[in-house]
């Protein structure tokens, strides 16, 4: 009978429940599953129904194909170095009312239709993100000095204040997070999203680090996804050009979370509607996930 069929799939993720009850878990959105109406909706429910049973979802949220569409109406054009958006003062103002003003607000309001209680946070709020300035270093010889490259209002992740987290925690509230940090003068800081994601999940002992992407997870030199990725296996990745592009801060990120205390990394595939959900409480599970030991 299928209305037995539905009780014994909810009793195949009790033992999930039971393990992940009370559990902080950082999820870092961004991709297609941000752009495409059916994904957006079921990323709401999926982040509802992880609080109703007990989790605590944390949201950080990229937004870089809608700062660059803001930019090109506003006649700017978007410049990146190493896979860095150059961010002069103008391009900081539109990252930040984009990311800040308008992305975060609709993912709020998209959680808060679905049924849960949600609120929009930057880093800049109660020093939440501490930033310090970023520079990119282009090497071209060894027997040459490496060239820093000034990309602007560019941040890396110096310094995470999470007491803000834990207030709208114990009070109900499902934080949502746009990746910009507050500098040593009260200034705004363009922050990658997933070095963010791993260094509040680092901050916060998260149970579970989780990146929502556009590919199906971490592939080997032939292509085939990796199930488990251990720690010690990153660099070499890295290394040798293996893993690219969007991968990489990514990789690098989860690396720092793991060596900070958080206990598992995921990068699935966040065009696969209710891919959280699959993840979190299925035996099969989705993508790769990263581990410390072998």
């Amino acid at each position: 009978m299928e209305i037995l069929e539905k009780a014994r799939i909810l009793i195949s993720a009790l033992p999930y429940f039971r393990e992940f009850y009370n559990k902080i878990m950082v999820i870092k959105y961004g991709g297609h599953a941000m752009v495409d109406e059916n994904l957006k909706s079921a990323f709401a429910q999926d982040i509802v129904l992880m609080k109703y049973v007990g989790i605590q979802p944390i949201i950080v949220h990229g937004g870089g194909p809608q700062i660059n569409k803001v930019m090109e109406k506003m006649g700017l054009r978007p410049v990146f170095i190493e896979g860095q958006r150059v961010t002069d003062e103008e391009t900081m103002s539109v990252v930040e009312m984009v990311l800040v003003g308008t992305v975060n607000k609709n993912i709020v309001s998209l959680i808060n239709k679905a049924g849960g209680k949600a609120v929009g946070l930057s880093g800049r709020d109660g020093d939440l993100i501490v930033a310090e300035k970023m520079h990119i270093y282009k090497y071209s010889g060894e027997d040459r000095p490496p060239e820093i490259i000034d990309i602007g209002r560019v941040g890396k992740v110096k310094e995470v204040n999470p007491q803000v987290l834990y207030t709208l925690i114990e009070r109900g509230f499902i934080p949502v997070i746009a990746p910009v940090g507050i500098g040593p003068d009260g200034e705004a800081y363009n922050i990658n999203a997933d070095l963010v994601a791993g260094a509040l999940a680092g901050a916060l002992s998260a149970e579970k680090l989780i990146y929502l992407s556009d590919v199906e997870g971490v592939k080997d030199e032939k292509g085939k996804l990796i199930s488990t990725l251990y720690l010690d296996e990153i660099e070499n990745l890295i290394e040798k050009g293996i893993a690219k592009g969007g991968m990489i801060p990514k990789l690098k990120s989860a690396r720092k979370a793991l060596l900070a205390g958080v206990k598992k990394t995921h990068i699935i595939d966040g065009r696969i509607p209710h891919s959280l959900i699959i993840e979190l409480f299925t035996d099969e599970g989705l993508g790769t996930q990263i581990i410390t030991k072998n």
